[in-house]
Parts: C-alpha cells; structure tokens; sequence
C-alpha cells in the first residue's frame, strides 16, 4: 500500500482534515475514498504543486463523524449533527452500510434494546406492520399504509381510497404489496404493488377463473424464493382458495381451490416452507369458528398435512389457536392460545394433537381494555410471541423463555415483524410503533 504511511489532506467546505490511506481503505472499494486510488491504494491522481490535497464541497462536520468513523469502527453523533443529515452525506461517501453496522449489530432477540418509537398518523385500528428487507417498514391501518426508510422518514403514504388493507408485504426495498377488500358493487380490491418511495401503483394483480378476470378480496400474503407471490382470495363465484402469481410478470400461474368442510381464502396466515417447497396455510379463531391449518404441495396440487380443531373439545385451560407458524428444523408447527400457551403439532402425522406447554404462565386477572390476539415470529432460530403489551423470547431446542421487551406506552400489541436486524411492534391504542434493536459489539 503506497500511502499508508503518507498523510492524504482533504479540503471539505473549507475545513483541512488529515488521514492515512490506511483508514480509507476501511471505506471499501466501492466508496468515494476508494475510487481516489489504485489497486495498490495509491492515489490515481497528482493534485497541483504535488500536493495531496482533494476538495470536497460538502458538510465538514458529518465528514468529521465519518472519517471517525473510518478510523475506530465508533459511531458518535455530536449533537449539532442532525441524523438525517448524516445519513444523506453518509450515501454521499458510500458508508451507508458502515453508519448501519455502527449503529445495530447482528439480531439477536435476547439482546435487543428499544431504540426508537414512531407516533402513528391515525388514531388505533392497526391492521398490520412489515419489517423491511433494509430496516424500514410499513404500517398498514384502514385503508392507508405508511412506508419509512431505516432513517425512519416517512416517505408518501398509500392510500386506497376507503379499501381496507387486509396484509402488506415487502416484494423488495422499492415495492410493497398490498392486499385490500373488494367492495361490492365496484369491481375493485385485490392486490396491487405500489412503489415504496412515491406510493404510485405500478401494477395490479388479477384472479382469472373460467378465462375470465374476477374482483376478489386478497387477505394473507406470503412469497417464495423463486419470485412466487401467494394470496388468500375470496371471490363471489368459485373463487376460494390460495392464488398464486409470477412476481416478476405479474401474471396468475397458479390457483388452489378450497375443498368443501375446509378453509383457504380465509386464511390469517400463509408462510413458505423452503426445506419442503409447501405453503403453510392457517385459518384461525375468531374468522372461523374452528382452527384449519394444511400444508400445500403445489406441485403436486394437493394438501400434505393438515390439522383442525373441529369437533375437539375445549376447557378453561385450552381455548382456540391464535396464531400457529411452522417450524421445519424440528418437524412441528408452534400455535399460540389467547394465554400465550405454547403448543407444538407434529408435522408428520396429519390430523395429530397438540402438545401443549408454558402451562404454568397461565394469565390471571383483568384483560387489558382493548386486549390483542397474540402472534408468532421465528428469526434465527428463536422463538417470538407477543401477549398484551410484551414479546417473549424463547430459545434453544426446548423453547425456554430467555426474555421479554416491554415498554409501558401505547397499549397491546396488535402486530410486531422482525427484519433488516430490527424489530417492529405495533401497539394498538395509540397506533404508536417501537423499533428495538441490537446494541453493536464493542469495538476491541
């Protein structure tokens, strides 16, 4: 490395600032730092008078915090430096990424610290809140859902005009897909995908059923790694069922009808299998009076597995399944009860009991005034359930509990979504939303 022990000056906005190419190696190749020198790190070009000096007319105080940055792996924001500035400036240098690892580490459930809470823009009635693949989501309520960037700024919301939006999925960091209601009368509903920054429909997905394009409600979302978006549909003729479409083209490939004394197109929750190339398909209490969970084989058009809980008998101690999310490594499927009971379903045997456990943590006393369903999450091999205004952590292969995130504001949590190593939870009452992530590992 030629410069590494040269000093290389930058003129940024006036102010001189020195370093090494040693730490602007630390930038990458792909950042503005890299593309001033060679392979061998020197620098591509001589300035006047031999000396090495570069302008830059941009913020020499964010310039400050970033070669900082470079130099000890610690991110520090000193107060006269507005975040958002930081990060613009940061996309500016290409460290983006070294301003993201800086400020969370890698997930993890048991470490995760509150960083954040947004208020919502409408008052309760969440429906739904997606992690997005970057660290941003999307929070869906009514009939508008609100797109933020991992800086959390809001970008322009999508509105579908008194539809309400039934599930919101991330396609990729530009698109999100929305499912919305039919509404009778007006040929509408379905699904559309919308682009993430401007909120602008870019194309809307049809249900074909006798050669013929048919208005339908869209519920559960779910996509698979070969570019396959599925759906739960509802139609007004004989379209029931699971409906599949070509993320790319947009066009339906694919469409299973429910069978009768069975339930699909109410589905609460679809979730894809990759070890056994299946949907996961769940129709839970309260839509339906009774549970139905089935596995799909589209491949070969039929339902693998199944499990309801028609005609089963239940006691004080055992109420319907809430929520249920399947879990290949150990063959099973983890449902939820309205206590927060954990109960496991072999995946092997169709039609098999649930075995229940976490009996002990039965909830006593008063319900909260606007109490939440509980719901399930799987993210590296840890478990997530949310109950009233708290997720529980389990881990390990018996599923302990290891932790809980709680914060006392804005009520029951009505949804919560991990991704881009961050987890979002939705309260209900105040339509206010956390953001809790993984305090980064100190820097040695």
């Amino acid at each position: 490395m030629g410069l590494q022990k040269d000093v290389v000056k930058f003129n940024v906005g006036g102010r001189i600032f020195q370093t090494t190419a040693t730490t602007l190696a630390n930038a990458g190749r792909d950042s503005f730092f890299g593309a001033l020198f060679d392979d061998n790190w020197d620098l591509q070009q001589q300035q006047p008078n031999n000396r090495q000096e570069f302008f830059i007319d941009r913020n020499p105080d964010c310039f400050a915090v970033l070669l900082d940055l470079l130099r000890t792996g610690d991110l520090y924001i000193p107060s006269n430096v507005p975040e958002r500035l930081l990060y613009k400036e940061a996309m500016f240098y290409g460290l983006i990424d070294h301003v993201r690892s800086a400020k969370w580490g890698p997930f993890d459930g048991n470490r995760l610290k509150l960083s954040k809470s947004v208020t919502g823009r409408a008052p309760g009635d969440g429906t739904a809140i997606r992690a997005g693949p970057d660290g941003g989501c999307c929070v869906a309520h009514g009939c508008m859902v609100h797109v933020f960037d991992w800086t959390l700024e809001e970008h322009p919301p999508i509105n579908l005009d008194y539809q309400r939006v039934n599930d919101v999925g991330w396609v990729n960091a530009e698109h999100v897909l929305i499912s919305a209601c039919e509404r009778l009368g007006r040929g509408d509903g379905g699904m559309g995908l919308f682009s993430s920054s401007t909120g602008d429909l870019r194309y809307k997905f049809n249900v074909v059923h006798d050669n013929q394009v048919k208005s339908y409600t869209a519920g559960a979302l779910s996509f698979s790694p070969d570019y396959k978006i599925f759906a739960s549909c509802k139609g007004r003729s004989n379209e029931y069922g699971i409906g599949v479409w070509d993320q790319v083209t947009g066009k339906q490939i694919d469409f299973f009808y429910e069978s009768p004394g069975w339930s699909l197109g109410d589905a609460d929750k679809l979730q894809w299998l990759n070890g056994s190339n299946c949907l996961l398909v769940a129709t839970l209490f309260p839509r339906k009076d009774n549970c139905y969970i089935s596995l799909l084989d589209f491949r070969e058009k039929r339902m693998v597995w199944s499990w309801s809980d028609f005609a089963a008998p239940f006691t004080v101690d055992e109420k319907r399944v809430r929520d249920a999310i399947a879990m290949e490594e150990c063959n099973s499927v983890c449902v939820v009860n309205e206590y927060e009971d954990l109960g496991f379903i072999d995946l092997r045997i169709s039609g098999g009991s649930v075995r229940w456990s976490s009996r002990s943590r039965l909830m006593k006393g008063k319900m909260p005034d606007e109490p939440c369903y509980p719901k399930l999450a799987l993210h590296n091999g840890q478990l997530f359930s949310s109950m009233n205004d708290c997720i529980s952590v389990f881990s390990g292969p018996d599923r302990v509990l290891t932790s809980r995130l709680r914060r006392s504001y804005g009520g029951s949590i009505c949804d919560f979504s991990i991704g881009g190593d961050r987890l979002f939870a939705l309260h209900s009452e105040e339509n206010v939303f956390d953001i809790w992530e993984t305090p980064p590992p100190p820097v040695i």
